[in-house]
């Protein structure tokens, strides 16, 4: 059964966690929902109590290069669920479970180019507790379902699809977006997002409001 708890409540929960194995916790939620700001926020709560021992792993660094989408015809929905590398994730997942005695590259999506850019960040082995944040990963669908064998627990955001909406828009607005182009970017890519996220995730363990 899903519980709803404060921010501070599920920090709580998760400095619970053990400390002789490394847990993965995904947080999930729409477009727009505020996951990158969640996540740096528990790690930050996190390494209050155990300095260096919590990190943030983003999902939108296994994001399928613009030479791969380009050639699949997929590069105007980048940022849907089919243009995700989910089997170079679930891969690195495992990796992070099992091995506790080095350094791991990972990598990270930099939006100042679009691009994601390989090891960019390292998760060493004082690191316990591992913040996976996405959209995607409470999605009910055969290529995002295998990652859930890596989660100790889950977490979705809820925030109304009103409101979802307005951040979407003020987004894209403030990266200069206007007119039929700022129309397309919402309504060819982000809403759809939105709504495959708000209507085809599984519950998760629990539910935190932003």
């Amino acid at each position: 059964m899903t519980e709803r708890l404060s921010r501070e409540e599920l920090a709580a929960r998760l400095a619970d966690l053990p400390q002789d194995r490394r847990s993965i916790v995904a947080v999930a939620g729409s477009p727009g929902a505020g996951k990158s700001t969640l996540a740096e926020w528990l790690v930050g709560e996190l390494d209050r109590l155990r300095p260096g021992a919590a990190a943030v792993l983003p999902m939108d660094g296994f994001h399928f290069d613009d030479i791969v989408l380009e050639a699949r015809g997929d590069r105007p929905r980048k940022g849907a669920p089919h243009t995700f590398d989910t089997g170079g994730l679930a891969a690195t997942l495992k990796r992070l479970v099992e091995t506790l005695d080095a350094d791991i590259a990972v990598p990270v999506f930099d939006r100042a180019i679009e691009i994601a850019r390989a090891g960019a960040r390292i998760i060493g082995p004082k690191v316990r507790t591992i913040v996976a944040e996405g959209n995607y990963l409470l999605l009910d669908d055969p290529a995002w379902a295998p990652l859930r064998e890596s989660f100790d627990r889950t977490v979705m955001i809820d925030v109304p699809e009103a409101e979802l909406r307005r951040r979407l828009t003020e987004r894209w607005i403030g990266y200069g977006l206007s007119g039929e182009a700022l129309e397309a970017k919402l309504e060819g890519n982000d809403f759809p997002n939105m709504r495959t996220v708000l209507t085809t995730s599984v519950a998760a363990d629990y539910l935190v409001a932003d």
